[in-house]
């Protein structure tokens, strides 16, 4: 029996990484699974974490729990982001180590990578210059949490791997108005809009950086494949102290066409305007996944009908997706 626990299984990826092991349950799988809602352990206490992983000693432990938020979010609170990220990472790997568990998988975001990476951006671009200002504090924690996994596994001999998703996107998640990601904010506002009648959508920024979209579902799915892959196999396509694996469609779309494809799903007719003083981000964000690809895993599900089954889940969850 192989015990896991998922930290932040109610979060968009880990509730996605949670359905996917309870259907390994269910088709006969050796597994237990463990979790814990915020309410009932804080991982940002470090004597809680302690006690719980004393308590429980899982054998895998899967770290899908961060604060996240858009632009606006990260502009607005950056010390709560860098101050919560670098607690949550610290707590969960040090006393995941001190417990015996012998293996981890971190989830990380492209947002480690430098503002004007080299696109694609491969794995060997972290650390090679500066990052996009207004998610820096975050990147930063992210950035410490590969680096914990891989010092852990230099100075202890544990098997702590890391993943780095592109922009993820679908059931669970963040649809607040002004703290969520580009496409949840866009399928909102277009719905809205179709609700209201309204004849134009006002869209942050100029339109043209172009973004990387990954399906919660496949981002899941990969995640099991990194953890499943023999530590021989990880070892052969990584490096000691360049561990992670970019996780991505290998594909990107601009913020218009990005929009337009949302109008499209949601039956948006009217005119789609740019607001040129809002930030725009980073100029573009593609992964490199050429090393995952080369050890067998590839994205399945298309954009266009990721946004419709995302806007299938806002229309049934509508009442929560809106606060």
């Amino acid at each position: 029996m192989t015990r896991i626990h998922i930290a932040g299984h109610r979060g968009m990826v880990g509730s996605a990484i949670l359905r996917r092991l309870q259907a390994r349950q269910a088709a006969g799988e050796a597994i237990e699974l463990i979790t814990r809602s915020h309410a009932e352990l804080d991982l940002t206490d470090q004597a809680a974490v302690r006690a719980f992983m004393q308590a429980e000693k899982p054998d895998v432990v899967i770290l899908a729990a961060a604060k996240v938020g858009g632009i606006h979010a990260n502009n607005s609170y950056p010390a709560d982001f860098i101050r919560d990220n670098l607690m949550i990472a610290a707590n969960v790997i040090h006393e995941a180590w001190a417990a015996g568990v012998p293996r981890l998988l971190q989830l990380g975001s492209s947002c480690i990578y430098p503002r004007m990476a080299p696109q694609p951006m491969a794995e060997d671009a972290l650390l090679t210059g500066p990052l996009e200002p207004t998610n820096e504090p975050y990147a930063i924690a992210k950035i410490a949490a590969i680096k914990l996994c891989e010092s852990y596994n230099r100075q202890y001999g544990t098997d702590y791997r890391s993943v780095m998703p592109t922009n993820l996107y679908g059931p669970g998640d963040n649809f607040h108005p002004e703290n969520s990601h580009v496409l949840p904010a866009l399928i909102r506002r277009f719905h809205e809009a179709v609700e209201t009648g309204a004849e134009e959508v006002v869209i942050w920024g100029t339109g043209t950086p172009r973004r990387e979209f990954l399906h919660v579902d496949d981002m899941a799915e990969a995640s099991l494949f990194v953890m499943d892959l023999p530590r021989e196999t990880y070892a052969a396509n990584t490096q000691p102290m360049l561990s992670h694996i970019n996780v991505g469609t290998g594909e990107d779309v601009s913020i218009a066409e990005l929009a337009g494809m949302v109008a499209e799903v949601t039956g948006f007719a009217g005119r789609l305007a740019f607001d040129p003083s809002k930030p725009d981000g980073t100029p573009r964000k593609l992964m490199d996944v050429s090393r995952l690809a080369a050890m067998g895993w590839r994205a399945r599900i298309g954009l266009r009908e990721g946004i419709r089954d995302a806007y299938r889940w806002y229309l049934d969850n509508a009442a929560h997706a809106r606060t």
